[in-house]
């Protein structure tokens, strides 16, 4: 005989034995500061209830490529203790740990409401009515971006814009690290124009602002989902089509709230000069110069190095943990960006290595990221140029770089 299936909002200590027809609704990874990866989920039942479902390493290799985002399961049996997360993305006071005798089994069940999203309204995030300890859904057009701070020594990408909602309601956003890149990637993008709409999950909220998490987070850029189309359709029809603008003060803050403009930051101690007349230097040069990409410089190296977490330092020994000379301990160094292109102006063609910031600002992602999705895809070879890089060929950009004649090297 077939046990029945249990309610969520149910769900307590007095037993292990619990089966579950769910769908999940989020699945994300989590690395502590040791390295070691585990797994959580949020799951919801055909009544609508929700709870946080931990998978622990030793659980991991088992549950890992079954898992899958708005598919539905039977689980059985699971431990059950308090909801204790630090960072709680539903109400539910308890939270479930997969067992070495847990089960796990796909199956359609059309009686549990597709996967969705659960927004916060930015009138109780503004009058403080939110739950310190609680992550939230977040959607809204951006109207301004009123702060970009670029990837320097010692300090982190970070982009702050501020979100309207359909009620003229406004919270200011801070996007850090991959989360501000992609954005600056999309906004920078001359193909996007109009309206830019956002969706982010688990959002963490505090004094009527919010900004991602560091894990768990999901940044969507006017993408084609329905919440998206649906928010972006009842914006007025003017604010549809205009772009949103970057403050004054944002763009002061570019570069650390120097006096000089953008462009002034940009050529400030550069010299102006053509690809034809690199040849020529004999000294170490900050330059600007206009060109095209055209294709990789293809090296025994690859397209990245491991390095440091905190700062760009390469790597002793990417397999051993060190102390770098910023004096960051690295449990494991991680893949960082090193990409060699062939430019063009037409006339000369030269060799350009472009660093790990500005790819990641380009591309919205960063070198961990994509080589961890590689991996996860099948690919193991370090060698292979996955194909999300193509964005860095055939484009004309004005470049400030450094020519090092002594390395014969040219740095972006």
């Amino acid at each position: 005989m077939s046990r029945k299936v249990d309610s969520v909002k149910d769900i307590n200590d007095s037993k292990e034995t619990w089966r579950l027809a769910v769908r999940i609704m989020d699945v994300w990874s989590l690395v502590n500061n040791k390295g070691i990866e585990h797994l959580e989920m949020i799951v919801m039942d055909s009544l609508g209830d929700r709870i946080q479902v931990l998978i622990r390493h030793d659980h991991l290799l088992k549950w890992k490529e079954v898992i899958k985002e708005n598919m539905t399961y039977i689980i059985n049996n699971g431990s059950v203790y308090n909801n204790d997360f630090q960072w709680k993305v539903c109400d539910h006071s308890k939270k479930i740990v997969f067992l070495g005798g847990t089960t796990m089994k796909a199956i359609e069940l059309q009686n549990i409401p597709p996967k969705g999203y659960f927004f916060k309204d930015f009138c109780e995030i503004l009058q403080g009515k939110c739950k310190t300890d609680r992550l939230e859904d977040i959607i809204g057009a951006v109207s301004e971006i009123n702060h970009i701070q670029s990837n320097t020594p010692g300090k982190k990408v970070v982009v702050s814009v501020v979100l309207k909602d359909l009620k003229g309601n406004c919270i200011n956003c801070n996007l850090w690290e991959i989360y501000g890149s992609k954005f600056l990637a999309y906004y920078n993008d001359p193909k996007n124009n109009g309206a830019i709409v956002i969706l982010l999950t688990h959002a963490m909220v505090k004094d009527g602002q919010v900004s991602n998490a560091w894990s768990g987070s999901k940044l969507l850029i006017n993408e084609d989902i329905p919440e998206i189309q649906e928010f972006m359709s009842k914006l007025p029809t003017n604010e549809q089509k205009e772009k949103p603008t970057q403050s004054a003060k944002s763009l002061s803050n570019w570069s650390g709230g120097s006096q000089y403009s953008p462009v002034e930051r940009f050529v400030h101690n550069a010299k102006c000069m053509s690809l034809s007349q690199f040849c020529k230097i004999k000294h170490e040069t900050l330059c600007v110069t206009v060109a095209t990409t055209l294709k990789f410089a293809v090296s025994k190296y690859g397209w990245f190095y491991y390095g440091c977490t905190r700062c760009s330092s390469k790597a002793p020994n990417p397999e051993k943990a060190y102390e770098c000379s910023c004096g960051q301990k690295v449990e494991q160094p991680i893949p960082r960006y090193k990409i060699e292109i062939y430019v063009s102006n037409g006339e000369s063609k030269y060799r350009f290595v472009f660093w790990d910031s500005e790819c990641a600002a380009i591309l919205g992602m960063t070198a961990e990221f994509m080589h961890n999705s590689m991996v996860e895809n099948g690919e193991d070879d370090p060698m292979v140029y996955p194909d999300e890089l193509e964005m860095l060929l055939n484009k004309k950009m004005t470049f400030r770089v450094k020519v090092q004649p002594t390395f014969s090297q040219v740095s972006v």
